[in-house]
């Protein structure tokens, strides 16, 4: 079994991903750094040299890759829900948990990194709102949700293994 963190980008996949990995003595593998890798460039030239089809063609590529390991926490982009064949991949061995959080705080944790190809907009805050409410619906289909507002880690993350513990039944 794995488990999967999705969510919008600065909801803290990373953060608490490497954490939860720690506490569970598994491994911990950042989708869009092996796309990086594999790439040998950065996320945001890909989408300014290749643009965003060839991106998410690469992602599934990796999702279908890593959805075969076990014991495994995986931090994925916040696009993955986007397409049905990463969610079928990735929930035939794995618990998918969304990390969410408000458009203000992720524009908060956000705001300084120009790094983020969907949001060198006009007004990032408002391409927030806007990608969050396309993207509810997907999101709504992971077993689990943590809101991560709340920046305590150490909280997030035994809400999550709260959640293995009695709906999965995971021994930790």
């Amino acid at each position: 079994m794995n488990i999967v963190l999705t969510g919008f980008m600065g909801t803290g996949k990373t953060v608490i991903g490497k954490l939860l990995a720690k506490k569970l003595s598994w491994e911990y593998i950042d989708t869009d750094e092996l796309i990086e890798k594999k790439e040998k460039m950065k996320i945001s030239e890909i989408f300014a040299i290749k643009g965003e089809p060839y991106f998410r063609k690469i992602e599934s590529e990796i999702i279908k890759e890593v959805s075969k390991k076990d014991r495994t926490v995986i931090s994925t982009g916040g696009g993955v829900v986007l397409r049905e064949e990463n969610m079928n991949e990735l929930e035939k061995n794995g618990i998918i948990v969304n990390l969410s959080a408000s458009p203000d705080i992720i524009f908060e944790r956000t705001s300084l990194d120009k790094t983020r190809p969907l949001l060198n907009k006009e007004n990032p805050k408002e391409e927030i709102e806007k990608l969050l409410k396309f993207r509810a619906p997907y999101y709504d289909r992971c077993h689990f949700r943590v809101n991560t507002d709340e920046p305590d880690l150490e909280k997030n993350v035994e809400k999550i293994l709260s959640f293995l513990r009695s709906k999965c039944n995971l021994k930790i």
